[in-house]
């Protein structure tokens, strides 16, 4: 228990605005009478400020919603837990279609806007009854299912599905987000005692892992999915662990912005379960924790208590700061809390009116993401959100007639649009501004990032002199540590280190100097994943946002072949727009205007993005990308593949392990890809190093990357440096060093080492050609995304201008395809003529 002085001073600390840690608002968890109504005051009153600063002062809100417990199967084995049950206790494993309409059409009947699809964790991992019903009915997985009925429910009911699957991965909320408008799972607790201890009510239950809850939080606002989440109290946890648990919660709502609504839930004790006859929890000790909660995340974050858990203590509730009741059904019971019936919402309103608040109806999706739009709201939604949402305050229109609507893919996607010619205009009149307007919130909160950053471990490094030796008589088997000292090599040191590498260059792809002539082709750069080290990415109404039609993208693979390309390379944003079979028509209408060029196209990222959007696996995808015309993939969007600095480089760009499986997965299926890594922003030598050893061992066990590309961190108009959280990039001794290793630790297994003269001056290219290098990429032709970031290098290198780079070596230069084979003789004699670059895009010399 808090000692009266402590909480004394923690309310005055809460009373004059002060910013709590976890001690003060442990110790005002404790307040209780007098102390108690003082600390409601101060939550009312940080509640008010948020509720005046949304437009909606003296409103509390709720939504009117459906329950539809679509299986109560689950793998977890909760101790407290009545919803989830065996199979012999159902009729049948799942809901049927028939039932889960008839259910929301009961409730479109009734007013209601929200369909809550409830159901346990991935039972199928459980219950072999589970698994068999899926692959009768012809559902890959729970999710499947959950994401067709969702479709089936938006287009027969017209209600907005919010989605409760329990915990996603990142690419389970890719598949999800375009069929629902919010989704929610509760953090319920951070205490790691009650998942590890035996006897505890989250022992054996591999979904109830805190870190794996905190990593779904994270995930869904990655992938700017407006999510619900929030703590259960009573359930054997501490107070401590309480105030931890809000603190986690606030760290991911200021880090991401997804976190739409907090519950703050009390444990109430149910029959046939472990935790029968365990107490209730206090209901003000709920007050408490509300008021806490309030204090803690603030006048944003929309705060909901249960109202059938409460009793009579609307009031008491109120005061305590919350700003929302949650979803009420007049229809279905609360298959969670059964026992618990749900109040009359008519009634609600009148106890809700005596405390001095409006109750008001919302959606599922709150108003300020109903009125935010783009990335919150997918668009094949839009039309159903708008439909009963009211444009003025983004509440629920109380005259919103409940249809159907068509779920589809959004119209067009491929007409051009905005500032086509930016591949031209960036080397003349560049780009408009050196930011985007939504800078200050779009990316996350920079204070946020910069804690994450400081988590960030770096190696102990070794004796360089020692590991020269060592990367003489072994390249592949350096340590980690002595990977890192030479990455520190200065002076003669790092000339002997260059001198190793280019030894190990000669004997595995001799002294030719090799390019391809080839065309870059961003169809669109209109994109909202929130990488932060992106200066491309543009929403759809920003001055530099475009999107070329198909026949334009067809029109430059034509020009690219004319001048002698043998390669365009395709990638773009991700285009909310863009259907899910983009992608294969873009490669389609490439091979149709130019049969024998090669198509080099689509990131993991981009992969991703189609598989989830056609809800086909990566494999599936991929194979339908090869039909279609795809011949092989960049590896790009692996920047460092370590998650700790994926996440501070990008809010939303896919994990490591995704890119892994894409890139593995395409190898399989006989698609060869590159491989890259961006460096010099937020990581440090030993994430390089172990960056490159990963590939090397993928490359072990697939032989699909046909070569290793060194990108160069540019940092001039990216955001991650104007908010001043990245460096501006790696040194000149850095990028010699760590092309150097890149050859050393790569030795017998990737046998192209590939620089980049778009991000490195000729010099410093012609310093890494002397220390590992063998392949300059191509002509480009094009290349808009380093020249938008702030590259000085131009957007293309004519043949004339490549050789001339190189000449001064005194290494041969020869035209490659993009297997490092050699064009026929007619694609030579195209790119001698044109000297590897398309007229189309030359600068224009001034008049002397």
């Amino acid at each position: 228990m808090s000692s009266d002085s402590a909480l004394r001073r923690a309310l005055a600390r809460a009373r004059d605005g002060k910013t709590l840690d976890v001690t003060e608002a442990t110790v005002l968890l404790h307040a209780r009478d007098e102390h108690l109504d003082t600390l409601l005051e101060h939550a009312s009153r940080v509640r008010d400020a948020g509720l005046r600063a949304a437009g909606r002062e003296g409103i509390i809100t709720y939504s009117r919603k459906v329950f539809i417990p679509l299986t109560r199967l689950c793998r977890d084995r909760c101790g407290y837990c009545t919803f989830a049950t065996a199979p012999h206790k159902l009729e049948a494993p799942f809901l049927s279609p028939d039932e889960v309409l008839e259910i929301a059409r009961q409730g479109a009947a009734m007013g209601c806007k929200e369909a809550l699809f409830t159901l346990g964790d991935r039972p199928e991992d459980r219950w072999h009854q589970a698994r068999e019903w899926l692959d009768a009915h012809g559902y890959d997985d729970t999710l499947s299912y959950v994401r067709a009925m969702a479709i089936r429910v938006l287009e027969e009911t017209g209600l907005l599905p919010h989605l409760n699957p329990g915990v996603l991965s990142w690419r389970d909320f890719q598949r999800l987000k375009p069929v629902a408008p919010s989704m929610g799972m509760m953090l319920e607790t951070t205490s790691r005692r009650l998942f590890e201890e035996k006897g505890q009510p989250h022992y054996g239950s591999p979904d109830k892992d805190p870190a794996v809850r905190l990593r779904v939080l994270e995930d869904a606002g990655r992938t700017n999915v407006p999510f619900t989440t929030g703590i259960l109290i009573g359930i054997g946890e501490t107070v401590e662990d309480r105030a931890e648990s809000i603190f986690a919660i606030r760290r991911v709502a200021r880090e991401y912005g997804g976190i739409q609504e907090v519950i703050v839930q009390n444990f109430r004790a149910k029959p046939d379960t472990a935790m029968r006859g365990l107490p209730d929890a206090d209901l003000q000790e709920l007050a408490a924790t509300i008021a806490v909660a309030r204090l803690v995340l603030g006048p944003r974050v929309r705060l909901q208590a249960p109202p059938n858990l409460v009793d009579a203590e609307y009031e008491l509730m109120i005061r305590a700061g919350i700003d929302d009741w949650g979803g009420v059904s007049p229809l279905t019971p609360d298959h969670v809390n059964p026992e618990r019936p749900w109040p009359q919402i008519d009634d609600l309103a009148a106890r809700t009116g005596e405390a001095g608040f409006l109750l008001r109806e919302r959606l599922t999706i709150y108003p300020e993401y109903v009125q935010a739009g783009e990335p919150w709201l997918d668009p094949r939604l839009i039309g159903h959100v708008s439909a009963l949402a009211d444009p003025a305050t983004g509440l629920a229109r109380e005259d919103a007639a409940l249809e159907g609507r068509p779920w589809q893919e959004p119209d067009g996607g491929f007409a051009a649009s905005g500032r086509v010619d930016l591949h031209v205009e960036v080397d003349t009149t560049g780009r408009t501004n050196d930011r985007r307007d939504d800078f200050d919130h779009v990316y996350g909160d920079w204070d946020a990032l910069r804690e994450r950053l400081g988590s960030t471990v770096a190696a102990t490094p070794s004796d360089v002199r020692q590991a020269l030796k060592r990367a003489e008589a072994d390249p592949a088997g350096l340590t980690d540590a002595e990977a890192v000292a030479l990455l520190g090599a200065e002076g003669e040191a790092l000339d002997e280190l260059a001198a190793i590498a280019d030894a190990l260059r000669r004997e595995a792809a001799g002294d030719d100097v090799t390019y391809v002539v080839n065309r870059n082709i961003n169809f669109t750069n209109v994109c909202y994943t929130g990488c932060r080290f992106c200066a491309f990415a543009q929403r759809r109404t920003d001055a530099d946002a475009y999107t070329l039609s198909m026949d334009q993208v067809a029109d430059r693979a034509e020009e690219a072949w004319a001048a002698g390309a043998t390669e365009v390379c395709m990638q773009g944003g991700i285009h909310p727009d863009l259907p899910g079979t983009a992608y294969f028509d873009i490669a389609r209408a490439v091979k149709a205007r130019t049969p024998g060029m090669h198509v080099h196209a689509f990131s993991p990222m981009e992969v991703i993005n189609g598989a989830s959007r056609m809800n086909l696996s990566i494999r599936d995808w991929l194979e339908a990308a090869k039909e279609a015309g795809v011949d092989s993939l960049p590896g790009t969007a692996a920047e460092i593949l370590d998650d700790d600095v994926r996440w501070v480089l990008t809010k939303g760009k896919l994990p490591a392990k995704e890119w892994i499986e894409v890139i593995s997965t395409a190898h399989r299926v006989g698609i060869p890809t590159t491989s890259t890594m961006m460096y010099g922003h937020v990581d440090n030598h030993l994430h390089w190093v172990r960056h490159i050893k990963l590939i090397r061992k993928l490359q072990e066990e697939t032989g699909g990357f046909s070569e290793f590309v060194l990108l160069p961190f540019v940092h001039t108009s990216a955001p991650i440096y104007l908010a001043g959280v990245a460096r501006p990039g790696p040194t000149a001794q850095e990028n010699r060093a760590v092309h150097a290793l890149a050859r050393i630790l790569l030795h017998g297994a990737i046998r192209n080492i590939q620089c980049s003269w778009v991000k490195l001056q000729d010099d410093l290219c012609r310093q890494v050609l002397q220390g590992g290098v063998n392949d300059l990429g191509g002509t480009l032709m094009e290349e808009t995304i380093s020249r938008m970031a702030g590259s000085e290098n131009g957007s293309y290198k004519t043949i004339s201008e490549l050789r001339a780079m190189v000449e001064v070596t005194g290494r041969p230069v020869r035209q490659r395809t993009t297997e490092y084979g050699v064009p026929d003789a007619e694609r030579l004699a195209a790119s001698a003529a044109s000297d590897g670059v398309c007229q189309s895009v030359r600068r224009v010399l001034p008049l002397a």
